[in-house]
């Protein structure tokens, strides 16, 4: 199976290296070739990471490197390609002009088109599409090779087909798939919102530290807390996240994104891939 990618960020060249892991072949395209650089010196390293932990086999670690295609040519990302997920920067207009410019590159009828969206409207995503009962929200979590669940998000055009083709994939990649609906932030990022939002509240207001709330919520069961969590997504993502899902609901205060977080981004903290977050990274790294 040939599984394309759009953007060569985070999330992109974490679903590629997912799907090479599991066997497929994979294409990452993007309009910058340092991004693309970047990316493949990612996967080459985090496969070459497996085989030193014995994870995976040299011979393994080999084939995911031959089946690794990255592109800047959008035709060639869509030629037979069996799944076409855009994974690039979360504003609307952007994408939009993507997939114009994926359907232009002679989309076939039979290919999946999915967003990896996290907070936008896949019905607003669907309008205009050339073929919109096979568009559909395929939202994985970040780091996608390694988060078990994926929300596929059905648009009012998406075929029942196309949600049988996603849950088959995301069977085949290893994944737990649910059905979302399509509202604001779907369902996962809709009660995380409040998770991040209410820890800025009680460190904006001092009644705790971030080290102390994060401690707290894993002695309750969390695998992680929410500063450490929002280090790990990248905070600069994160606020864009909060900033869509609360426009989307009128700004309603329980969504409303924390100045403490704006600060961090501000600064250049994104969390570990800068060094710094609300933790520093630099000494690990």
């Amino acid at each position: 199976m040939i599984i394309a990618v759009c953007g060569a960020g985070t999330m992109g060249r974490g679903i590629a290296l997912l799907s090479l892991l599991s066997g497929h072949n994979a294409r990452i395209y993007d309009v910058s070739e340092i991004a693309l650089q970047n990316a493949e010196t990612y996967i080459i390293h985090q496969l070459a990471k497996l085989t030193e932990k014995g994870k995976i086999d040299q011979q393994t670690a080999d084939r995911c490197a031959k089946n690794l295609l990255c592109t800047n040519d959008i035709t060639i990302l869509v030629q037979d390609a069996h799944f076409i997920i855009e994974a690039i920067i979360e504003y609307l207009e952007p994408k939009i002009d993507l997939f114009v410019s994926i359907e232009n590159a002679g989309l076939s009828e039979t290919t999946i088109l999915a967003t990896n969206t996290s907070s936008l409207s896949v019905n607003v995503l669907s309008k205009n599409r050339k073929f919109p009962h096979r568009f559909v929200g395929l939202h994985f979590f970040n780091p996608a090779q390694i988060m078990k669940l994926v929300e596929i998000v059905q648009a009012n055009s998406t075929s029942e087909k196309t949600v049988e083709g996603c849950v088959e994939l995301c069977t085949l990649l290893g994944k737990s798939p649910v059905i979302a609906k399509d509202v604001p932030g779907f369902i996962v990022n809709r009660v995380a919102r409040n998770y991040y939002n209410e820890s800025m509240r009680i460190a904006t207001e001092q009644m705790a530290t971030p080290k102390q709330i994060d401690s707290i919520m894993k002695s309750a069961g969390f695998r992680m807390g929410p500063f450490e969590l929002m280090d790990l997504i990248g905070n600069d993502i994160n606020l864009d996240v909060t900033k869509s899902v609360a426009s989307q609901y009128f700004n309603e205060p329980r969504f409303t994104p924390s100045l403490m977080q704006q600060t961090v981004v501000n600064a250049g903290r994104y969390g570990r891939k800068t060094g710094s977050g609300f933790y520093d990274y630099n000494d690990t790294l």
